[in-house]
């Protein structure tokens, strides 16, 4: 059986015309490359950190999804977060990534950023914390306590313990009462 892509075509230059935004980071997160349609969605970020085009909020789980594919845990990964442009402005973004392999070693990470227009995200709340923000996310989702759980990497009574904190903090009783006052809370001025 053959693997690999031997067409004897030029994927990369393939790439650059493709519509959808595209990049590769290397091992260490560092962008080495990106799509003329991602450089319109986010600017110029080829030599950056990843973690300095995502927002404040996601960074802790952008790491993990991102060592999961260096580390070989996770075949491909998919999120919905917010990302920065160089000029500043939030993007809500569904991110999908593979791994970059060459033999039996990672040597980067592949991704696809998909904007999107129809859903808001919460922006980050000055009184919850980075997980607060992430399980308030994932329940404007819809996705229950065993989702969330999974999703995080958390026991499902820890889940229950930042979903009842997160109420807490919002003086709120239910997931969809959560989910209302988190879309009515006022949004940071964008760049």
């Amino acid at each position: 059986m053959a693997t690999g892509l031997a067409l004897g075509g030029d994927v990369e230059q393939a790439l650059e015309s493709v519509g959808v935004p595209s990049y590769v980071l290397d091992t260490t997160g560092v962008v080495r490359w990106i799509n003329p349609a991602a450089e319109r969605l986010l600017g110029d970020i080829r030599g950056r950190h990843y973690t300095s085009v995502v927002a404040p909020e996601d960074t802790r789980r952008a790491h993990e999804l991102f060592s999961r594919k260096v580390f070989g845990t996770a075949q491909a990964t998919e999120a919905t977060g917010v990302l920065v442009s160089t000029a500043g402005t939030r993007v809500t973004v569904e991110l999908s990534a593979v791994p970059l392999v060459s033999g039996e070693r990672v040597v980067g990470v592949f991704g696809l950023v998909e904007e999107r227009h129809d859903e808001t995200l919460t922006a980050p709340h000055q009184h919850l914390t980075p997980r607060q923000v992430e399980v308030l996310r994932l329940l404007e989702q819809g996705r229950s306590t065993k989702q969330i759980a999974a999703e995080l990497h958390l026991s499902i009574e820890t889940v229950r313990n930042h979903i009842r904190r997160l109420f807490r903090a919002l003086g709120v009783h239910s997931r969809l009462e959560a989910v209302a006052a988190a879309r009515a809370a006022p949004r940071p001025e964008t760049g």
